[in-house]
């Protein structure tokens, strides 16, 4: 039995915050996800070259997380995991299975929020087919970049009066007109979801961004990735070299050309993500509301910028799965950089922990609160588990455990070597031990630590991953 039925969401809501002062103890809380966005993509990741000044002050003022991973490299079942806390080997979403499944969209932060009394809102990439998504809000807009031109206007076709502007400007202006809207009365929570800095994929340029960053990183040269140097190419499954993430590495970055072009679109893109956020700012200071609204920040996936010479996420190395996560409190006054392993299914936990709210027993993540509070949680992981579940012949699937010390992992559907990495004496990745006589105990444990963690969340399973024909979206 669920721990919230529809029934019991039901009753939740006709007995949530009934009186103004109760409603004001409780945080708004904002959450930011972007899109594609690597965990080094930051200043306050030691990058010298980006520009990120408002969430440098962010990471600065509150809890940044250097060791933030999403459980899935890839936006659809990312996404998925971030709204109902949960692996995808348990709630089975990814692209081409059909909507998300009622039992795990139930349990989703926005619907507990809504039920419990906040006032929610959306606007943005939802990545997540579920019908009459908007329903699960009181405010939503969703929208992604526009797949039916190979041009600008993939991310320049939304209008605020007059004006067509381009997606990031778009989603911070409806998220100022909510705030400045929203009730004084209950608090909210407001979720943004940016399309940047996701490349146009159909387009020749990739890289869209508004006439205001042209000036930004001119006169810098970006340097050359790491590991791109043929050698780390030809060391790969013959099945990736010939996939998606070379045929997209072509389009952005087989030339010095599109490499400066294609980082700093990538760079600008996020850029204008911290402009949003700086007048998001501003605007709560204006309602008076900026000391009792938590604002989180986490990327869907990560992304090669060239590495291994290719591009995008989908693979189980860090470039693939390391995020930035940054989780501001106003009503702490305490900073702190945390180095323990942390997940994207931590971030609907702790959200509902921030509101008060009973925490659903299925949730696999877990609540970040205490770093929050300056304590070490009780139940830090020592191991993780990291899966790409999409059967596609492209983007070959893979799963894989990740230590503190150690990462291994393999390919699911075709013939290549399991991979062992030391990622204390190796962090890029470049030395396979798995072959390695001298580590085959190593391995051996981790291959069971791994087949364990997919027994338990395959077991966890809610309802049959089984989709009618009819009912499965082939667009991606």
């Amino acid at each position: 039995m669920l721990t919230y039925d529809l029934k019991t969401l039901c009753f939740l809501g006709l007995t949530s915050l009934a009186v103004t002062g109760r409603a004001q103890q409780k945080p708004n809380i904002i959450f930011i996800l972007t899109d594609d966005h690597r965990w080094d993509a930051l200043g306050c990741a030691g990058n010298k070259i980006i520009q990120t000044p408002e969430m440098d002050k962010l990471a600065g003022n509150g809890v940044y997380f250097r060791n933030a991973f999403v459980t899935t490299p890839i936006c659809a079942a990312s996404r998925a995991s971030i709204l109902c806390g949960m692996y995808e080997r348990t709630h089975g979403y990814t692209f081409q299975q059909g909507p998300l499944k009622e039992p795990y969209m139930q349990l989703s932060y926005p619907v507990i929020l809504k039920q419990q009394g906040y006032y929610t809102g959306f606007f943005g990439k939802l990545g997540v087919t579920y019908k009459n998504a908007d329903k699960l809000f009181n405010e939503a807009d969703i929208y992604d970049r526009n797949e039916k031109y190979a041009d600008r206007r993939g991310y320049f076709y939304k209008t605020i009066g007059a004006d067509t502007v381009h997606l990031t400007r778009y989603t911070g202006h409806q998220a100022q007109q909510f705030i400045r809207n929203a009730s004084t009365n209950k608090p909210f929570c407001l979720s943004l979801s940016f399309s940047a800095p996701h490349a146009h994929d159909k387009a020749k340029e990739q890289y869209f961004w508004q006439k205001k960053s042209d000036e930004r990183y001119t006169g810098i040269t970006i340097p050359p990735p790491l590991l791109g140097d043929d050698n780390y190419f030809k060391a790969l499954p013959k099945e990736v070299q010939e996939g998606f993430s070379r045929l997209r590495w072509t389009w952005r970055f087989d030339t010095p050309e599109k490499y400066q072009h294609s980082v700093k679109g990538y760079y600008r893109m996020i850029s204008e993500i911290d402009d949003e956020i700086a007048d998001l700012r501003k605007v709560l200071v204006e309602k008076g509301i900026a000391d009792n609204t938590v604002i989180i920040l986490i990327g869907d996936n990560g992304y090669s910028l060239g590495e291994r010479q290719l591009a995008d996420k989908w693979l189980m190395y860090d470039n693939s799965l390391h995020v930035p996560l940054i989780i501001y409190d106003p009503r702490s006054k305490q900073h702190h950089d945390v180095n323990d392993m942390v997940l994207n299914i931590d971030v609907p936990k702790t959200i509902l922990d921030l509101a008060g709210i009973k925490l659903p027993k299925e949730y696999q993540g877990n609540s970040l609160l205490a770093y929050i509070n300056g304590k070490s949680p009780k139940n830090s992981r020592d191991a993780i588990l990291f899966e790409h579940l999409w059967k596609l012949p492209e983007i070959p699937s893979s799963e894989g455990i990740r230590t503190s010390k150690w990462k291994y992992f393999r390919y699911r559907f075709i013939q290549s070597p399991e991979e062992l990495y030391d990622l204390e004496n190796d962090p890029l990745e470049t030395n396979n031990l798995a072959q390695d006589p001298v580590h085959k105990k190593v391995v051996d444990e981790l291959h069971r630590k791994c087949d364990a963690q997919i027994k338990k969340y395959t077991n966890a399973k809610l309802i049959s991953d089984y989709t009618p024909a009819e009912e499965i979206n082939l667009s991606f």
